[in-house]
């Protein structure tokens, strides 16, 4: 065996006893200093002959190594200027690592594309609005950021500039531009020194970070970049200066200054009033917050939209889905969404006496391609005194969100989360939001419902269950195909609105009549019975809104059917919606 061979055998059974290394690199090692096998030889040119048989490096064919790598590298080369910027300048400091991954994993622009719109989507606090004031928002900060922060590269690089773009403008900021004299808060040790210029920004809440969160930044090298940083010793521009800028502690003999380097401490303050041990108790709390402050926001609810991704289908959470159609415009329809849970089924928690239920509620619409048309997300609480909570227990809580959409098919998940019981249920359910065209007779959904009351002129158009100027709660019908039910002595109200009724040249008023029965299905007989002219209505356009109550203390307990004819006199069309309840 060489001499190199043996020096080579040495460092391997070195790195074996310290790391562990196999023999079987040293018999590798071994058999590479001896002539190939013939045979091997024989397949290295067989080799050779598949990847180029006639010399022409054009017509060799690439291995799946290759070939992986080249779709690889053309899949990089795909992504548009516009998107790459997007994705690392525009939204750098607010996607999330798995977002990000999903980004550069999509193959097309058309993917991208729905990916950005969903991107926002997902974070539009106000889905009914067509302005997204998230992303509005975000793009005035980073313009601001630019404006304020920039410091030899622009203002949203800058850790100014990162802060203020994901958390907004500070509710505080204590400002030193030229530094200079500095008197130490207690907790920073006392004593007086001179600083560099730094600003502490504060929070007084950080969704996921805290409360009263303080962040400084300090510009040491006195050129406009301010560092955040986590060690406030940073600002003392004396701190590596003997006898200068002493803490009270150090001051009075009873503290070393030299003590500040020697303690392995990440902050160096040195010993105050407050002790050694309460600023160590604080460095996990100043670690963990810096360590917090460079993550993305996360999307609210992530769980339970993970549910929805992962489609998971189980349902130990009851809760009923009810969906309806309002015309905005010809080509914009009102969808709301209504969740009904009952109070039984919601895991309570005592809180002096009350008893405390939370519940959080994450829908989604997906067009039939796939993309994302509107999210929504929320929490539903539940308050009952203690005593009462027996008797509440077959009532409901009834959330409702309504989504402008395109007419098309949709598909959409809902899933609710019992905070308190840890309990998930879904929904998942396709929908077809119709076409309510200008030139036919037609209708919005027929809405049960257990409250129709005006709104004050300043709530027309928003809040819960609003639908133009009047309140609409509906009574959603329970999953297992049973009408809705109302007790004995409650109010059913019908709500629906018609479009299009024709408008007479001369008169400029529609003529119409409205007809309204309510069968007992058990005797197929009407127990009520209405008409009305569109004449006594007021002063109506081609656009009526229909509301009328009775009271079930009047109807039989049964199951009943609401039917509402609509008969235009001018160009005779009508439309007949009809709906169920039941009285118990």
């Amino acid at each position: 065996m060489r001499p190199s061979s043996l020096s080579r055998l040495f460092v391997y059974a070195l790195l074996f006893a310290v790391v562990g290394v196999t023999p079987s690199i040293l018999k590798a090692d071994d058999q590479a200093n001896q002539p190939p096998a013939k045979p091997a030889q024989d397949k290295a040119k067989a080799d050779d002959a598949t990847q180029d048989t006639s010399g022409d490096p054009l017509k060799r064919v690439p291995d799946a190594k290759r070939k992986k790598e080249h779709a690889k590298a053309l899949k990089k080369e795909l992504m548009s200027p516009e998107d790459s910027k997007w994705l690392n300048e525009d939204v750098r400091w607010i996607i999330t690592d798995e977002e990000r991954k999903a980004f550069k994993q999509l193959s097309n622009e058309e993917e991208r594309e729905k990916f950005i719109e969903a991107f926002w989507d997902r974070r539009n606090p106000n889905p009914d609005s067509e302005d997204n004031e998230f992303k509005d928002e975000h793009y005035r900060r980073i313009e601001y950021a630019n404006e304020h922060f920039a410091a030899g590269m622009p203002g949203w690089m800058t850790d100014r500039g990162r802060i203020y773009i994901v958390f907004g403008p500070p509710d505080e900021i204590e400002s030193h531009p030229s530094g200079g004299s500095y008197e130490r808060p207690m907790e920073e040790g006392g004593g007086e020194t001179s600083t560099y210029p730094f600003e502490d920004w504060r929070y007084r809440h950080i969704d996921g970070i805290g409360e009263q969160v303080i962040i400084e930044f300090v510009d040491d090298c006195m050129c406009g970049a301010y560092e955040m940083t986590m060690d406030r010793s940073k600002k003392d521009a004396l701190l590596n200066v003997p006898g200068a800028g002493l803490t009270f502690y150090e001051q009075m003999g009873m503290a070393n200054k030299v003590d500040r380097f020697n303690g392995g401490s990440m902050e160096r303050l040195g010993t105050g009033p407050n002790g050694a041990t309460y600023l160590q108790s604080k460095e996990f709390d100043r670690m963990e917050q810096f360590f917090k402050l460079q993550q993305a926001p996360p999307v609210k609810f992530k769980d339970l939209e993970e549910v929805v991704n992962h489609k998971i289908t189980y349902n130990a959470m009851p809760f009923d889905v009810r969906t309806d159609f309002i015309k905005i415009t010809s080509d914009t329809v009102l969808v709301p969404v209504t969740v009904q849970l009952r109070n039984r089924d919601i895991t309570y928690t005592d809180k002096d006496g009350v008893q405390h239920g939370v519940v959080n509620i994450f829908g989604r619409l997906t067009s039939i391609s796939g993309r994302v048309a509107q999210t929504f997300e929320d929490t539903v609480s539940a308050d009952v005194p203690s005593e009462l909570l027996a008797r509440e227990a077959e009532n409901y809580k009834v959330y409702w969100k309504a989504v402008p959409l395109k007419p098309g098919r949709y598909k959409l998940d809902v899933v609710v989360k019992d905070v308190n019981g840890d309990r998930v249920g879904t929904y998942s359910k396709g929908i077809m939001v119709p076409e309510f065209s200008d030139d036919k007779l037609t209708n919005s959904s027929l809405i049960i419902a257990d409250d129709v009351e005006s709104v004050p002129t300043n709530s027309v158009g928003t809040g819960m269950f609003v639908i133009g100027t009047t309140k609409v709660r509906p009574r959603v019908a329970p999953s297992d195909g049973k009408p809705a039910v109302f007790k004995r002595g409650q109010k059913v109200n019908f709500w629906m609105q018609v479009y299009n009724l024709s408008v007479d040249d001369k008169t400029h008023k529609p003529s119409a009549t409205f007809e309204y029965d309510i069968v007992n299905t058990a005797t197929n007989k009407p127990v009520v019975h209405a008409v009305e002219a569109s004449e006594k209505l007021g002063n109506v356009g081609d656009q009526v809104t229909l509301h009328k109550a009775v009271a079930s203390s009047a109807l039989d307990p049964g199951v009943y059917k609401i039917e509402i004819k609509v008969s235009d006199q001018i160009s005779k069309q009508t439309v007949d919606p009809t709906a169920t309840f039941a009285v118990e």
